[in-house]
């Protein structure tokens, strides 16, 4: 596809696009938008109480309106003036600096209610819907309401007024019309690309799974005599491995400290109590961290050493056990009270062996189906599930070859997934850079329209 520019261009106004195609105008968003009242807030309700749907941030934070993410009022609360119509926007006035902006469009006849921490856009006769919600997607246009935020505590907002003042480049309708069905058509072809892609890290990472899983209940050798685990979840182990419980691996096992720590992460070498998050996708990742306050004095024993196992106790269903070992000392660093700290016998394991297997499937079903909770979003681990944990053990030795096997394999499964991983950045910022391009006339879509419809 032939994207050219439009033949005749003019100065304008607005900060950060310095020409638009002569026949468009440039005004404040105010000309071409009204505001539904918002304000309904999701409520208790009353077993077997009549309800109905009202809007959240997380109704539109994938850029589409999600019901299942809905909150939810008595019919009794519903104003018919906040009801929301098809071609309908909420965007996110209040949230982090970087998520504020974000905005999804009505695209079907539901019942909808506007609700609190969103803007909801009626845009105007000579507005057509869809083109102002690619313009809203824009990220020049983001930049401008990330420039206009105010900020608040822990997040930034803008207001109605903020918002009004923006100015726009505007084409005539019917071209709104062309350029939103371009960008409808190309950058369906660009998701695509990327689910693509995405899928081919899913299938990555299955492999990986199954290269850990494989290399620390079976071993290495395809020809060894096996025998019966005694373990259901388990199986078959080669013969000359014993079966032990975790527990009589380890020395020690303790959780750090929760002191009230800064909303910001530690610099250089400034006191810092771990998140529970270091230890996610089985790296150690120690900026992850809060500032220590200067008023609290550290406490020394909870500082981060070399060869540490770290195992968060209190997470998601899907991250709560996950696991990794710090590569160097880090005194500077303090473990927090949802993080477990393993100390191994180093006469009969490591640190590296037992992290990779607890993330191995077998071990990750057993932790998932120990954790205990009331909520899915926050589920913990004891630690007897986890001592009481069967495992098959090697021979040192032999725990060093398979470690290193598994290194090996999982170092060319990483490249892959970092080169598909850059492919997806590529590919999403062409989509981004093509929205910018489309909704501020750098590229003329007129005549590309009757090969989208073909």
């Amino acid at each position: 596809m032939n994207l050219k520019p439009y033949p005749d261009y003019k100065h304008c106004k607005t900060a950060w696009l310095p020409k638009i195609p002569s026949h468009w105008l440039e005004a404040q968003l105010r000309t071409c938008i009204e505001f539904i009242a918002n304000g309904i807030t999701a409520t208790q309700i009353e077993q077997g109480e009549e309800t109905v749907p009202v809007t959240r941030i997380e109704t539109i934070s994938t850029g589409r309106f999600n019901p299942e993410k809905a909150g939810h009022i008595s019919r009794q609360e519903a104003d018919p003036r906040r009801r929301m119509e098809v071609g309908d926007i909420s965007l996110s006035n209040i949230n982090s600096l970087s998520m504020i902006g974000n905005c999804a469009m009505l695209e079907s006849p539901t019942e909808l209610y506007a609700g609190m921490n969103l803007l909801h856009i009626r845009p105007s006769r000579d507005c057509f819907p869809e083109w102002l919600a690619w313009s809203f997607r824009n990220s020049q246009f983001r930049d401008d309401i990330e420039s206009r935020a105010k900020p608040a505590i822990n997040q930034a907002s803008i207001s109605q007024g903020g918002l009004k003042s923006i100015r726009i480049p505007i084409p005539p309708l019917e071209e709104q019309i062309q350029i939103s069905r371009f960008l409808h058509h190309e950058t369906a072809k660009i998701d695509a690309l990327i689910a693509e892609q995405q899928r081919l890290i899913e299938l990555l990472q299955e492999k990986r799974q199954v290269v850990i899983s494989h290399a620390v209940t079976k071993g290495l050798n395809p020809n060894a005599p096996m025998k019966d685990s005694g373990v259901e979840w388990l199986g078959e182990v080669p013969e000359h491995w014993s079966i032990k419980q975790i527990k009589h691996l380890c020395i020690s096992i303790e959780q750090g400290w929760s002191p009230q720590c800064e909303n910001e992460p530690s610099e250089g070498d400034a006191p810092g109590v771990l998140k529970v998050g270091c230890v996610n996708g089985g790296l150690f990742r120690p900026s992850e961290n809060k500032k220590l306050p200067p008023e609290l004095a550290p406490v020394p024993q909870y500082s981060v050493k070399i060869g540490d196992l770290l195992v968060s106790r209190a997470n998601t269903k899907e991250l709560v056990g996950s696991v990794a070992v710090a590569a160097e000392d880090f005194p500077w660093l303090y473990i927090c009270d949802k993080l477990y700290r393993i100390t191994i016998k180093p006469q009969s394991s490591s640190s590296k062996y037992l992290a990779l297997y607890l993330a191995s499937r077998e071990a990750r079903g057993q932790i998932e189906l120990g954790a205990s909770g009331a909520s899915p979003s926050m589920q913990n681990i004891s630690q007897s599930v986890l001592l009481d944990m069967s495992i098959p053990v090697p021979q040192l030795d032999e725990q060093e070859s398979i470690r290193n096997d598994i290194t090996i394999q999982c170092d060319q499964i990483d490249q892959l997934t970092a080169k598909v991983m850059e492919a997806i950045r590529l590919f999403q910022e062409r989509r981004s850079a093509l929205i910018s391009a489309a909704v501020t006339g750098q590229i003329d879509v007129r005549g590309l329209t009757e090969e989208v419809a073909a």
